[in-house]
């Protein structure tokens, strides 16, 4: 079955840190940009990072610049948001998307989306 399967959620509290991984499923990611976003209960989804396939390059939100980073490992079909800093408006549901090009922070036409994974902030 090709899929993304995000996971690595939880509760955390305010300051703290939360990898979220990103991995495929009956495909390889080494040619797929990989876009993070996020939904917060009554807000429309965000988007807040994206990584390139070609050269690993990153973008971000201002809302998350200096506090998240994204890599991604290819041998294992593997991205990673690292997530630190944490502050309550962050709680939100965390996707994952596949596309073929990122534009600055944006993913540019997905083509498939994870499940999500929940992530919680206390104050």
């Amino acid at each position: 079955q090709v899929q993304l399967v995000e996971s690595g959620g939880g509760l955390v509290q305010f300051g703290g840190s939360l990898r979220l991984s990103c991995a495929s499923s009956g495909f390889t990611l080494d040619h797929f940009a990989i876009g993070w976003f996020r939904q917060a209960p009554g807000k429309e989804r965000e988007e807040v990072s994206c990584v390139s396939s070609s050269d690993g390059m990153t973008s971000f939100v201002d809302s998350v610049k200096g506090r998240f980073t994204v890599s991604r490992d290819n041998a294992t079909n593997t991205v990673y948001l690292q997530m630190n800093s944490l502050k309550p408006e962050d709680t939100a549901v965390y996707y994952c998307a596949g596309a073929y090009s990122c534009s600055g922070a944006i993913l540019l036409r997905p083509v498939i989306w994870g499940q999500g994974t929940q992530v919680t902030v206390s104050s």
